[in-house]
Parts: C-alpha cells; structure tokens; sequence
C-alpha cells in the first residue's frame, strides 16, 4: 500500500511539473497555496458560525502549550490537560462535544484517528509553529472530508512559503522544568519556481503531577513548485514523543492523603510493603506524515486540488501492572481463573493511514461559488498485546496474548454551491454522501463471562447523506444575519464497539439549526449565535475511563438529546493601543430519558429500570466565558487573558455526589475561573529583522482548579422509591488538577 502511495506521489508530482509555467506570481501563489482548503472552509458570507484565527494571533500565544489551549479563548471551547500545565495530553472539547466527534483537517487532508475517531496532540508537538491559519466552525459545519463532525470542524492550513529567504528561533523556558525550542527557515523563491521551508522543535516538561513528564520531537518540512497557475507542494511532517501515564486522576481523598499531584500510574508495592513507581510507565509513539498537493488554476473562475496523504504510526503504551489476574494474559495455568500476580505488558499499535481528497472550485466574482469534492481513505492497524515480565511466573520471550487488525474504508462525496440570487441576500446548499465500512478481526484482550478470550469477527458498514442548507443577508455594510439547518451522521468508533461488545450500536443523528447576526464596524464589532442541536442515539461520556485512561461513551441510554444556547462575540478597539475582547456560550445539554438499572446498596439486588427524565449531559458546562484585553504602545504588548468554565457533571444520571457509608464523594467538577498575563516587548537590530522578548505569568491567582476528570456510581433507590446514587468507596471519582500560578519565559528571533 505504502509503496502505491509513492507511486501515486510521483504520477501527480510529473502532472504539476508538466503545467505551462512562467516567472510565478506572488498573489497567484499565495491564492492557489489555499486552493486546498478552500472547498471545506466557509468564507465571509456562508452561514456557518465560525471563527478564523491568525498565523499572527496564533504566534502571539505559541510559547509552549499545545493547540487545544490555543484555542481555548475561542467560543464555546473547553480544554484538559493530562499533565496539569497544557503540555502532553491535552484535549479540546466544543459545546461540550469530546473530541472523538470533532473533525480536524490540515489542508483539507483528515487529522482525526480512523479508529478513536480523537486527534492525539501530543503526536505532533508544536505544530502550531507550522500553521498559516486556523478555522473552527462550530456545529455540524460544511461537508469536509473525515468523521463526521457533531460538534466542530477544525481546518488547519499550514504555513504559506515566504517569498523571501529567512530563518528563525524561537525559545521558551520556564515552570515545572518546561522548555520549547524551535528552529524555522524558508529560502525563499528559488528560480522563479522552488521554494523549501521547514522547521525542528524539542519540547519537554516534567508537568506539575508527579512524573507526568514530556518529551517531544518533531519536524515540518515542504517543498513546492511555482508555475503561472500551478502549484505543487509536497508536505511532510512527524511527531516522537514519550509521555509517563497521567490518565488516572485521583480521588479527593487520595489528594487528602498524598497530596494534589499525586499519580497513581505506575505504583507497586515491593514485599515489604513499601511503594515504587515504574520508570517505564509511558506512553511511546511516533507518527509520520507525508502530504502531497497539485493545486491548479484553470483559468479565471476555475481551480482544481488533489491530494494524496500517507500517515505511518508505530508505539506501544508500557505499563506495570499490580494484581492482576493472569489469566486475562494467558499466562495462568489451564482453568485458574482466580490467580493475581504483577506483571509488566506492552499494548502496541502499528498502523497507516492514506487516501486521496480533491476539490473542483468555481467562483465566478458576481455572488456564485461553487465546490464538488471528496475523498477515499483506507485505515490498516495491527494491535498486539505483550507481556514482557511477570512476577514468578516463567513466560516465554515477547509474550503475545492478544493480536487483532482492524481496517476501515471511508469515502466521501459533496456537493456545494453559495449563490447571491437578490443583491445582498445569498444562498447556501451543501449535499454529502459518505459511506463508512469497519472491519475487526482477531483475538482481543477480554473475556467473556465463561472466561474465554473474545475474538473480534465484526463488519459494519454504514451510508449517510447529511444535507445542508442555509441562507445569508447583508442588510446594510454593518449589519449582517443568517441561518442554516444541518445533518449529519457518524459511525460509532473502535471503544464504542469495544465496550459494547455483542450489542447492535446505531450510528448517531444530528440535526442542527443555527440563528445568527452580526454588526461590524470600523471600532466596534458584536454578534449572537443561536443553535439547537437536537439528537437521535447521540455516544456521550460516561464518566468511565478505560484501562489506558480514555473516556468511555454510550449512547444505549441517551435516546433523544439536545444541546441548545447562544453563544455572543463583541470586540471594542476605541483607540490604536487598546483592544478589548469578549465572547460568552449560555447553554443548556440534556438528555430527553436517562435510563439506568437500580441496583440495592447492601444487597447489590436489581431493583428495576429508573428512568431518571431530562439529566444534564456529562462534561457540558453550561456558561463558559472569555475575556481578552489587549494594550500595544509601540513595540509593547500586553494581555490579560480570563477565562470562565461553569460546572460540569461527571455523569450523566444528574447527581452532584454519590453515597459511600455516611460519607459521599463528588460527581462534578467545580466551576473556576483563571488569569492569564502575557508581555512582550518587540524590536530590531541592525543583523536581525526583529527580535521579541516576554513572559506569561498563568493562573495569576494561583485557582486550584481541576478541568477532566472520571466518576463511577450505582443508582438505587431509597425507602420512598427516590432515586439516589451511591458507590462502595472514596477512590470513586478522579480529578485532573491543573497547575496553579506558573510562568513561562520567551523569545523569538527572525533573520
């Protein structure tokens, strides 16, 4: 497969070279550098609520912490952070949608797993530094290419090539032995037609939980070729990282006992009684990426994109594992089912990623744009479990007791078209067919209740038409409102097939209508956002974690759900040196019939089915605010940047806290609201084109605060047949804590 992809590569790289050429023009490279982003973006008058940010906006925050804290300041946005500092395993969530059900793309080219469905950050560190621009749209978006998306599309256009020569470096240091170090050069246009750029980075901290260290390399590299109207560009990027496990969290009470940033992962007990940790409990990857683009003018209304893309990951989790029974490793004897031992296991993960997307573009200047466009993608992945040591117990070298391969096939086919029919009033139609089909064979690492290991023999296959329309109208040079009505559709991922093994999932349904306005003027900007998301099987978190720490999500008991609010935007800038920014989401996320199975506190009896009514979906906090401002004064910038999360449950049955004996624990993380400071002082010297200087001062209150976290309860009922929850310990419910006040120290240079 690896070596079609080649093949393909050179194919299309003949066809751009053969294309008429003469001396390149610099705004027709820079138009057709976009051409492959622009079929699933929305541009000024679709109506889509989105949010653009700049290569400039991005650099001004891009001191270390991964993207989703990038764009966490962007509406309706959520962040956690595995390590407590914005390093290593972060994630995103959008109107309380988790990550596995946002689609991610760089340069149309899908980013998201094919498996989990989730963008691993921590697989390629800093590249943001790589980024021409972002674009969010939240909701079910435009038709692109990848998952669906049920709660945002994140489109990733990386970095235009510079004209002219020049090189870069950027460098960062500060808490928690934190450091970033980034090399960038471009040489600019090399005989009217070639231009390379790229960029090396090291990042690592030691995080503010104990051990949750990060170590991360990586690079971005691209060529391209320049004709009249032709360009071809080849991309290729990575990300090595090694990360100790973070994912378990810790109860209060654990906090209580050992402290805020204990980490349980990796903890062993020796003979004596006395507590170890692991070294080796990390998380190794490394993941290749390889893109290449033919984008080609076609005169003065047409272009044309194609793409082949090749993603390559290798890595395996190491963990020690304490008491487990060692027939769930096949290494027990013949019918011992009780035996516990320690042991050490490798879960590895060998897999490619390739496809092709392409967009046709019109866009004839006079109020119509049009895109037909797609892809065909097929996902390869081998897991394989090993044991690699086990306590008095003599195993065989590089034990294998699970190995399985899953494949899946996705192809997309979209239709669009933006047509002003009446002067200032335009319409939008958006028409996609996908079809998804996943394949899963071989032994897996669970066991049925008769204590035999389960083998994956599953097939699915699923076919979706998500339509999409919408309407947009320019009242006046300063007023503007539009609305849309979307739907879409998306398969269950390989840990929802997982968790429900034997159990017919139906893929989840959207409908989604948006309601917006916005005003712009030369000082002042504002705008509203209405969305009701209604929908049908929707897979949300459980509050149940996995054993490699993911979150665990269902849709067997939402039925009819709902996510509804405004989100609000206004921007104030009265003189040159003063900005001030602010955007807020009010929101309510229920579930319609939140069913469970009542169970009895000290007997464990089943007492029925409860049906709980409209419960508040997990992790959906239904205020989240931010505020941004901003001061310049020649080359000094400062910014206090405030962010806002209100409460968000763990669970989705509607309860703040679970019964444990005459005591109870939380199910909610609390809400918080943390500062930010970033200074900067910009200049030139005589050998450099600039040069910038700062710091950022987080969390300036020093808020203790947590942003993830898991919980585990049993609903029951009580003498007057109310519901209640409660468990059987304090260790039930984990909390992710985030660092209190800490700094970071930087600066940049450009030759």
């Amino acid at each position: 497969m690896v070596k079609r992809f080649l093949a393909a590569c050179l194919f299309l790289s003949s066809m751009g070279m053969m294309a008429q050429s003469r001396k390149a023009d610099s705004l027709k490279v820079i138009n057709l550098d976009e051409v492959n982003v622009v079929s699933t973006r929305v541009g000024a008058t679709t109506p889509v609520a989105h949010t653009n940010v700049s290569k400039e906006q991005i650099a001004e925050m891009n001191t270390g912490k991964d993207l989703p804290y990038l764009l966490s300041l962007t509406p309706s946005v959520t962040m956690t952070s595995d390590a407590g500092n914005g390093m290593g395993y972060t994630s995103m969530r959008v109107r309380g949608v988790d990550p596995s059900r946002i689609n991610v793309t760089t340069n149309g080219i899908p980013l998201n797993d094919a498996e989990s469905a989730q963008v691993f950050w921590v697989n390629i560190p800093d590249f943001a530094s790589s980024a021409e621009n972002i674009q969010i749209q939240r909701g079910a978006g435009t038709s692109t290419n990848g998952s669906g998306a049920f709660g945002a599309t994140v489109n990733i256009q990386t970095a235009n090539l510079d004209l002219k020569p020049s090189f870069g470096y950027d460098m960062s240091a500060g808490s928690y032995g934190t450091h970033k170090e980034t090399f960038r050069f471009t040489s600019g246009l090399l005989g009217n037609h070639w231009a390379v750029q790229g960029r090396l980075s090291n990042i690592a901290t030691d995080g503010y939980i104990d051990r949750a260290s990060v170590r991360l390399n990586s690079y971005f590299l691209q060529a391209a070729y320049y004709g009249n109207n032709t360009v071809v560009k080849f991309i290729t990027f990575n990300g090595k990282e090694k990360t100790y496990h973070a994912w378990n969290y810790t109860s209060k009470y654990e906090q209580s006992l050992y402290g805020r940033t204990y980490n349980s992962c990796g903890e062993y007990y020796d003979a004596d009684g006395n507590r170890h940790y692991y070294d080796n409990q990390t998380d190794n990857y490394h993941q290749q990426h390889y893109q290449l683009h033919w984008n080609q003018g076609l005169g003065k209304m047409l272009s044309l994109n194609v793409g082949l893309h090749l993603t390559k990951g290798d890595g395996y989790y190491e963990q020690y594992k304490a008491g487990k029974k060692l027939y769930q490793f096949n290494i027990a004897e013949p019918g011992d089912h009780k035996t516990k031992g320690d042991l050490i296991n490798q879960k590895k993960l060998d897999n490619d990623f390739m496809g092709v997307v392409g967009s046709l573009n019109f866009d004839n200047k006079k109020g119509l744009k049009a895109s037909l466009g797609g892809g065909w993608t097929v996902y390869d992945g081998d897991h394989i479990g090993k044991v690699i040591w086990a306590k008095d117990v003599l195993i065989q070298p590089d034990f294998t007791y699970y190995d399985n391969n899953a494949k899946k096939y996705d192809g997309n086919f979209y239709g669009k078209v933006n047509y002003e029919f009446l002067r200032g009033l335009s319409a939008f139609i958006d028409l996609q067919y996908r079809h998804a089909s996943i394949h899963m064979n071989g032994l897996t690492d669970d066991y049925d209740e008769n204590y035999n290991q389960i083998n994956f023999q599953e097939r699915y296959a699923y076919n979706f038409f998500n339509p999409k329309f919408g309407l947009f109208y320019q009242i006046t040079p300063n007023h503007q409102v539009y609305g849309n009505f979307s739907v879409a559709h998306r398969e269950p991922t390989r840990n929802d097939f997982e968790e429900h093994i034997g159990v017919d999932l139906k893929a989840e349904r959207l409908n989604d209508w948006e309601l917006g306005y916005r005003y712009q003027s030369k000082k002042f900007s504002a705008g509203f956002n209405f969305y009701y998301m209604g929908y049908a099987n929707q897979f949300v978190l459980t509050g149940k974690l996995n054993d490699i720490g993911e979150m665990i999500a269902s849709n067997e008991n939402s039925g009819k759900s709902y996510r509804t609010g405004v989100e609000l935007e206004a921007a104030w800038q009265p003189v040159d040196w003063f900005r001030w920014d602010v955007n807020a989401t009010f929101s309510r996320n229920r579930n319609k019939e939140w069913k469970v199975n009542a169970t009895e506190e000290d007997t464990w009896a089943n007492q029925g089915m409860l049906d709980l009514g409209e419960t508040k979906i997990s992790f959906s906090p239904e205020i989240i605010a931010n505020n941004i401002l901003t001061f310049k004064w020649r080359g000094f910038k400062a910014q206090l940047l405030s962010k806002y999360i209100s409460r968000q449950y763990m669970t989705n049955t509607g309860f703040r806290y679970a019964k444990v004996g005459d005591e109870n624990i939380r199910l909610f993380l609390s809400d918080y609201l943390t500062n930010d400071l970033d200074l900067s002082y910009t200049f030139k010297l005589k050998s450099i084109k600039s040069v910038t200087i700062g710091g950022t001062l987080y969390n300036l209150t020093s808020r203790k605060y947590d942003n993830n976290g898991w919980a585990y309860c049993e609903i029951g009922k009580d003498a007057n047949g109310n519901p209640y929850a409660w468990t059987t310990d304090l260790y039930e419910s984990g909390f992710a804590p985030q660092a209190p006040f800490h700094f970071m120290a930087h600066m940049s240079l450009n030759f």
